[in-house]
């Protein structure tokens, strides 16, 4: 039996956070610059999410589309971004993301989804943040 759904992408969160700390500096942007595409990916993947309910609803207001925006726009100033300020940044987006989250699963029934929803988010986060102090 596999791990539980999502646990599988948190590989990378991990694995990278940790190489930031240890490779040698001529490969460290490298690194730093695949950590912070894999965060941005899933920080958009996230604001997917978001269209995918709102399509889902019978009258979806402009304010779910307005907020799928969102996230794709932050992935992409955290990845211009220097990459300390980057990662620090997507890590936020992911912690705010399941804010925004936690109401609006709970009003879609999509509540069953909020512990792993907040695990996945948690290690993220924190694997960005520490990814982002070893720069």
């Amino acid at each position: 039996m596999g791990a539980p759904h999502g646990l599988w992408g948190l590989i990378p969160f991990v694995v990278l956070s940790l190489l930031v700390w240890v490779v040698w500096p001529d490969v460290q942007p490298e690194v730093t610059l695949a950590f912070a595409a894999y965060a941005a990916t899933i920080v958009a993947f996230l604001g997917g999410v978001h269209w995918g309910l709102a399509m889902r609803a019978d009258a979806p207001g402009p304010r779910a589309f307005r907020w799928a925006v969102v996230p794709p726009l932050l992935a992409w100033v955290g990845i211009v971004m220097p990459p300390h300020a980057g990662l620090a940044l997507l890590g936020t987006a992911l912690v705010v993301c399941y804010l925004v989250d936690r109401r609006l699963y709970v009003a879609c029934g999509q509540a069953h989804w909020l512990t792993l929803r907040f695990r996945l988010s948690a290690v993220a986060a924190f694997s960005c943040f520490l990814g982002a102090a070893g720069i």
